[in-house]
């Protein structure tokens, strides 16, 4: 998967009137479009993608920590943000998006810097209006799980320009 260097490297809004979500999610897991720079930053990649479901896998490393050396609820919240809003993009039709509405985190374990995880989002809902989905993040290794989420989506028709 390749990341997106500049703005002009990012989807804009006829690109998004051609391709369904699920379309649109499968051409920046193939490479035909570039995802998103906050992945790189983060430390995380998409890894999987199908009608309902997205995949990442990543591993938190050191500028993800807080002060205590542990990592940052905002690297498990941004993640789960990612793969849970990314499974409903896969169930919004050509001409339309989606922008989170809400999200929550439940952190049910610490996890260790340079973990590798995989985090998953699975849609429970797709409507005209609104996607709800859920998210977990669990060692890659082990399977262990270390926070789940759940999210409502707001799914719009985009703009006529």
């Amino acid at each position: 998967m390749k990341t997106a260097a500049s703005a002009a490297d990012l989807a804009d809004i006829e690109d998004l009137r051609r391709q369904s979500g699920l379309e649109f999610m499968q051409a920046i897991l193939s490479g035909e479009r570039a995802g998103p720079p906050i992945g790189y930053a983060m430390g995380f990649a998409l890894d999987h993608v199908e009608d309902g479901l997205v995949r990442f896998t990543g591993t938190p490393h050191f500028q993800t920590l807080n002060p205590m050396g542990g990592v940052h609820g905002g690297w498990y919240g941004t993640l789960l943000d990612s793969a849970m809003a990314c499974a409903v993009m896969t169930k919004v039709p050509c001409g339309s998006t989606y922008t989170t509405l809400e999200y929550k985190v439940n952190i049910t374990r610490a996890l260790p810097a340079d973990t590798e995880i995989v985090a998953t989002g699975t849609v429970v809902h797709a409507g005209r209006s609104t996607g709800v989905a859920t998210g977990e993040i669990r060692g890659a290794k082990d399977g262990r799980l270390y926070a789940t989420g759940s999210t409502t989506c707001l799914i719009m028709a985009l703009p006529v320009v």
